[in-house]
C-alpha cells in the first residue's frame, strides 16, 4: 500500500496559505492533498491538546462536500472521530468547536471565484496562527492514498449553538419595527438568518437566493450589487439590507438609503457600541478609527485575521474589552465582555452576525449613526488574474522609486510610506494609496482613502489603471 508524506504531498500541490487559510484551484484539491492537510493539521497540534474528534463544515461551493469527504478519509487513518455540521457559517463552526474543546476544519474559499476553494483550520482555542501554518506545511506525517470517499451525515448542533449565542444576548423584541432585506445568494448562513431575525421581531424579505455559487467580496462590492441595494431599498423601504461573503464570516450591510457600508466603518461603529477599549486592525483600515478618539489603543497589523488575533494576548494584558476587525467587515471579539448585562464570550475569528445585530437593535438609523464619524472615505478594487510574483515585482519597483507612481498619476508628493503589507503611501494632502498582492488569489488589490468618496474612488481607478500596464 502506497505511503505518502504529508509535507511532500502539500509541497507538490499548488495549494498555499493566504491571508486566512489554505487556498487553491479546485483541481489542486485532490483527495490526497485534502487528506494530507487534515492529518498534518491534527499532528501539528496534538502535543498541545487532548482530543479524539474533529469538527468539519462547508460552504455552498459545488466542490466543498467532496473536499470535506477527503479530509474525513485522512482523519480516519489517525482513528479520529468526525462530527460534520454541513453548510453553516464559519463562525458557527468555530464557536461550537471551541465550546466543545475540539479542533475544526472549514471547507471554504470565502469570496474567491467558484473554481477555487480553501481550508480554514481552528485549534480547540481558536484560529491557527502563522506559526501553526508552518507546522502544517512542514509536518512529515505519513498517510495512505485516498481510494474511496464515503458519505458523511449532518449534525445540526453547531447551527443551534450559534443562534443561541445571540438569541440570549438580545431580547425577543430587539428588532421589532425593523424591515430587513437579506441578500441570500449562496451564503453559507442563508438558511439561518431569516428565521433568526424574525425571532427578534424583524420584518424580513429574502432576496436573490442562488443555486449557483456567487463570489461576493465584501471589500470590493461590485457596481451591480451597489445598484441592487439602491433598487431594493427604494422598492421595499428597508431599514437595512444584510448579506455576507460565501462562508458567512464577513458581513455586508446597507443603510436605509441602500448604500453599502465599508467594512471598517461597520467595525468602528460596532466597537463604539461595545465600548471596546483596545483594537487590533489591519494597516488597510480607515484612519477614522484613530481620528474618532474612542479607543485607548489601536494596533495596526498585516492584513489577515491571524495577524489581528496575534495581537489580542498583549492587548488583554492591559485592557479588559479587546476586539479587532478588518476592512472586509469581519469582526473578531478578543475578550469576554458584558453586553446588555450579559456576558458575551470571546470569539477570536471573523463573525458577520454581531455587527448587524448591534446596529439594527439601536434606536437610531444606520445613516444617523454614520453622521458623527470622522469624514474619511475609502474605496478598494482589484485587478484579477495578476500573478502574485508580478505584483511583488511591481511593488518592489515602486517602493524604490515612488516618484514613478506619483508622477504617472499626477499626485501630490508623498509624506509617509508604510510597507507593513504591500506599499501604502500617504500623500501631502493626506490621501492614501495602498497596493498589495492578494493573499488568496492571483490579484493585485488597490485601496484608497481620501476626504471624499469620489476622491477615494478616483484614486483607486487611477491606481488600477496604472498597474494594468504591468500585468
Amino acid at each position: 500500500m502506497n505511503k505518502l508524506i504529508s509535507s511532500q504531498v502539500i509541497a507538490n500541490s499548488s495549494v498555499a496559505f493566504g491571508t486566512s487559510g489554505a487556498r487553491g484551484l479546485v483541481s489542486d484539491f485532490t483527495p490526497d492533498v485534502c487528506a494530507a492537510f487534515a492529518v498534518a493539521f491534527v499532528k501539528s497540534i496534538d502535543n498541545e491538546f487532548s482530543f479524539d474528534t474533529v469538527a468539519i463544515a462547508i460552504d455552498n461551493r459545488p466542490s466543498s462536500y467532496v473536499i470535506a469527504q477527503a479530509c474525513v478519509e485522512g482523519l480516519k487513518q489517525l482513528n479520529i472521530n468526525i462530527v460534520y455540521y454541513g453548510v453553516i457559517p464559519t463562525p458557527a463552526l468555530a464557536y461550537k468547536a471551541m465550546q466543545d474543546g475540539m479542533p475544526s476544519i472549514m471547507v471554504t474559499g470565502s469570496h474567491i471565484p467558484f473554481d477555487r476553494n480553501g481550508l480554514k483550520f481552528y485549534r480547540p482555542d481558536g484560529e491557527i496562527t502563522k506559526a501553526d501554518e508552518q507546522a502544517i506545511l512542514n509536518s512529515d506525517t505519513t498517510l495512505r492514498q485516498v481510494k474511496h470517499l464515503t458519505d458523511i451525515f449532518v449534525c445540526k448542533s453547531a447551527e443551534q449553538a450559534y443562534i443561541k449565542r445571540y438569541a440570549e444576548l438580545f431580547s425577543s423584541n430587539a428588532l421589532v419595527g425593523k424591515k430587513i432585506g437579506i441578500y441570500e445568494h449562496s451564503s453559507a448562513g442563508r438558511d439561518i438568518y431569516k428565521t433568526f431575525f424574525e425571532s427578534l421581531g424583524a420584518d424580513v424579505t429574502c432576496l436573490e437566493r442562488s443555486n449557483t455559487f456567487v463570489p461576493i467580496d465584501t471589500e470590493a462590492v461590485s457596481d451591480e450589487d451597489k445598484q441592487k441595494a439602491l433598487d431594493w431599498s427604494s422598492k421595499y423601504g428597508f431599514d437595512a439590507i444584510f448579506s455576507t461573503d460565501g462562508d458567512g464570516d464577513r458581513p455586508l450591510v446597507a443603510d436605509e438609503n441602500g448604500l453599502w457600508l465599508n467594512g471598517d466603518t461597520l467595525g468602528l461603529i460596532t466597537s463604539q457600541l461595545l465600548n471596546i477599549e483596545a483594537l487590533a486592525v489591519p494597516v488597510s483600515c480607515n484612519t477614522s478609527i484613530e481620528k474618532s478618539h474612542r479607543f485607548k489603543q489601536v494596533v495596526r497589523t498585516k492584513i489577515g485575521s491571524p495577524y489581528v488575533i496575534a495581537e489580542f494576548e498583549s492587548l488583554k494584558a492591559d485592557f479588559t474589552r479587546v476586539a479587532g476587525f478588518e476592512a472586509n467587515g469581519g469582526y473578531l471579539l478578543g475578550s469576554d465582555i458584558d453586553v446588555n448585562g450579559k456576558i458575551l464570550t470571546a470569539l477570536p475569528t471573523r463573525d458577520a452576525l454581531l455587527p448587524v445585530l448591534l446596529l439594527l437593535s439601536q434606536k437610531k438609523s444606520i445613516a444617523e449613526m454614520l453622521v458623527g464619524l470622522p469624514q474619511r472615505f475609502v474605496a478598494s478594487d482589484r485587478v484579477k488574474e495578476f500573478p502574485t510574483q508580478k505584483s511583488k515585482e511591481l511593488l518592489k519597483q515602486l517602493t524604490s522609486n515612488l516618484a514613478l507612481l506619483t508622477s504617472a498619476l499626477n499626485l501630490p508628493p508623498h509624506i509617509a510610506v508604510n510597507t507593513t503589507d504591500g506599499l501604502r503611501i500617504t500623500l501631502e494632502n493626506n490621501d492614501i494609496l495602498h497596493f498589495r498582492p492578494s493573499g488568496n488569489a492571483p490579484e493585485l488589490r488597490c485601496y484608497a482613502e481620501a476626504s471624499s468618496s469620489s476622491a477615494a474612488q478616483s484614486l483607486v481607478v487611477k491606481g488600477l489603471s496604472f498597474s494594468q500596464s504591468y500585468k
